[in-house]
């Protein structure tokens, strides 16, 4: 079942992206298993995924080492809290849910102990919803400006959560201001778009779209 959705998301993939002149292979696909059991994470790697999201470090510890014999890049999509940072500079290629200057200086601390250069996204919360994190829109510059010296962090993009909404047309306006505000920034990646509303995201320009219960569900 998990192969099969999964042929049926990347179908949709390359609809959405064919209808503004994009190819699939300019979306990356980052598998949510945040509600997946592990055997169903292993059926999506055998069938060829190698980008996994999850929301919580310590959920992602436990899914890497039962997963330890495959190569894969590990997505932190959730809120990242300062005291996880040690283990998820460790353990994560790319993190999406960057949401402060105070916790960009505490990223780039512990990648300078690891000898890395830690790959991040700028969570804007696009939207204004108080329930959702990210810096304001208006914001983005003075953290860019103020991250600038930190020379073991790499800023590839932006990411957004649009509002949850029954009409995926709805979420349009919202992805549509991240691909604005990510060029006005000269900002390559958009990690934008979930299972209810990829395929505008994709229209929209996301890069990266963050894809679990249209995977995993039966």
């Amino acid at each position: 079942m998990v192969k099969e959705n999964l042929t049926r998301v990347k179908e949709r993939i390359k609809a959405a992206a064919e209808r503004v002149g994009r190819d699939l292979e300019s979306v990356k696909i980052v598998v949510v298993t945040k509600e997946a059991k592990i055997d169903q994470v292993r059926e999506a790697v055998e069938a060829g995924v190698a980008d996994i999201g999850e929301n919580r470090v310590k959920e992602a510890l436990l899914k890497r080492n039962l997963l330890n014999s495959h190569v894969l890049a590990w997505h932190m999509i959730g809120h990242l809290q300062s005291n996880k940072v040690r283990e998820a500079v460790r353990i994560f290629s790319l993190i999406h849910s960057v949401d402060s200057v105070r916790l960009a200086y505490i990223l780039d601390r512990e990648a300078a102990k690891n000898n890395k250069v830690q790959d991040i996204l700028l969570e804007v919360n696009v939207s204004g919803e108080g329930s959702k994190f990210g810096i304001k829109p208006n914001d983005i510059e003075n953290f860019l400006e103020e991250t600038r010296s930190l020379k073991h962090l790499n800023v590839l993009g932006l990411m957004t959560m649009a509002p949850l909404v029954a009409d995926a047309e709805v979420t349009r306006p919202y992805f549509r201001k991240l691909k604005e505000l990510a060029n006005a920034h000269r900002l390559k990646e958009l990690s934008m778009g979930m299972t209810q509303d990829f395929e505008v995201a994709v229209e929209e320009g996301a890069t990266m779209v963050r894809i679990g219960s249209a995977i995993f569900s039966a």
